[in-house]
C-alpha cells in the first residue's frame, strides 16, 4: 500500500486544536491524543457547569433577599415576601431584588411594606 501524505489539512485541524490546549499543563497541551481527550472533557464540563452556575447564583440571590427581609421583621420571611409579590402582580426578579437589597435596604424594606399593607392580614394572623 502506498503511502498516503495528508498534507496541511491534517496540520491545520491539529493546530487548531493546540490553540484551544495551549493553556493546559503537560501532555495535555502536547500530544495530539491527549488534546482531543482534555479538549471533549473541558466542554463538557464547561456544559453542565453553567447551569451549575445559574443555580448557585439564584441560592445566592435567595438568601441575601431573605438575610435583609429577616433583619426587619422576624416574622416575615423571603417566602412570605415572594408570595405576596405574586399576589401583587409585581413581577422583580430575585436578581434585582437582591441589588436592591444591598445596595439600598431602606428600598427593599418599603417594597415590602407596600406589600405587606395591601395584602390580607388573615393569611398571617390565621383568624377567619
Amino acid at each position: 500500500m502506498t503511502r498516503v501524505k495528508r498534507g496541511y489539512i491534517a496540520r491545520k485541524r491539529r493546530t487548531k486544536i493546540r490553540l484551544f490546549a495551549s493553556s493546559f499543563r503537560g501532555s495535555h497541551s502536547r500530544l495530539t491524543r491527549t488534546i482531543t481527550q482534555q479538549k471533549i472533557r473541558a466542554l463538557v464540563s464547561a456544559h453542565r457547569d453553567r447551569d451549575k452556575q445559574k443555580r448557585n447564583f439564584r441560592r445566592l440571590w435567595i438568601t441575601r433577599i431573605n438575610a435583609v427581609i429577616r433583619e426587619r421583621g422576624v416574622s416575615y420571611s423571603y417566602s412570605k415576601l415572594i408570595h405576596d409579590l405574586y399576589k401583587r402582580q409585581l413581577l422583580l426578579n430575585r436578581k434585582i431584588l437582591a441589588q436592591i437589597a444591598i445596595s439600598n435596604r431602606n428600598c427593599l424594606y418599603m417594597i415590602s411594606n407596600e406589600i405587606r399593607e395591601k395584602v390580607d392580614w388573615k393569611e398571617y394572623t390565621k383568624i377567619i
